[in-house]
């Protein structure tokens, strides 16, 4: 039997952002699926005040230079790599001028949050899918954290369908203890055209109404094989509305242990 193959798109990965709940999950996970035997990639934003010359960080030409087209404007695909050697374990990074360089991560120095973070959000996860194009690495289990990523399951069950990379892919969702203030531009919806996602998934969005924090979540779920509880606590609203979906649901484990081996269990659940 071949070697299975986890994809993580993660906001933030530890030690290349300072440690939360999903940096932490989204750089020990990865490493613990991986000595259970599985391939794994792993994927987040190169954020501008990610130190590149500290972390050696370095462009991977051959699968950089593509342009991505978002609300009509041209935006170029720079892809970095480096490695966290402790645990044998490439990052790759998602970067260009627009929406990562020269910037923070998802607020300001000023903490606030960014008016075009649904488009940088876009932008990364159309990123990440272009980059595994390239790399011709079929995942079978694409496994999201932090509601940066939250467009992900969309793109994936509708935007990439057909991709022979992505068609027999199983999405699995991880909910943290997070938030965001400010929610989506009005126009967000229509921002999201692409490949295979056209009039009924755009008016699917724009009746939730407002994309905010809530509303995100929900549409992530309903494009995701799996919900895993990533925190003690989690939105209630959201909470419930899992319940509803009747999803296959993984609870919040607390033991890093015994959570990577529940987690790696209900892969084979997923996709099975």
């Amino acid at each position: 039997m071949s070697q299975k193959k986890i994809l993580y798109i993660s906001q933030e990965i530890y030690p290349y952002l300072d440690e939360t709940p999903i940096s932490n999950t989204s750089r020990y996970l990865p490493h613990a699926i991986q000595d259970r035997g599985k391939e794994i990639r792993a994927f987040m934003p190169k954020y501008g005040n990610i130190n590149e010359r500290r972390n050696q960080l370095h462009e991977v030409i051959r699968l950089s230079g593509m342009n991505l087209i978002i609300d009509d404007s041209d935006h170029s695909l720079i892809i970095k790599v480096a490695s966290i050697q402790a645990a044998r374990m490439q990052v790759y990074f998602i970067d260009n001028e627009d929406f990562f360089q020269n910037r923070e991560t998802l607020v300001d120095k000023k903490g606030e949050e960014y008016d075009d973070n649904d488009e940088r959000s876009i932008f990364f996860v159309r990123g990440v899918m272009e980059t595994i194009k390239k790399l011709r690495w079929v995942p079978d289990i694409i496994h999201c954290h932090g509601w940066f990523t939250a467009l992900a399951p969309l793109y994936i069950k509708r935007g990439y369908a057909d991709d022979p990379c992505f068609k027999n892919a199983r999405v699995v969702y991880s909910l943290y203890d997070e938030t965001f203030q400010k929610p989506f531009n009005q126009n967000t919806a229509e921002k999201l055209r692409f490949e295979g996602i056209g009039d009924p998934e755009i008016e699917k969005v724009k009746s939730r109404g407002t994309m905010d924090y809530v509303n995100l979540m929900k549409l992530a779920v309903d494009f995701s094989d799996g919900i895993v509880q990533g925190s003690d606590h989690i939105h209630p609203e959201v909470a419930a509305y899992v319940k509803e979906q009747n999803i296959d649901f993984l609870p919040f484990e607390a033991t890093f242990d015994k959570s990577v081996e529940a987690i790696d269990a209900f892969y084979e659940k997923i996709d099975a």
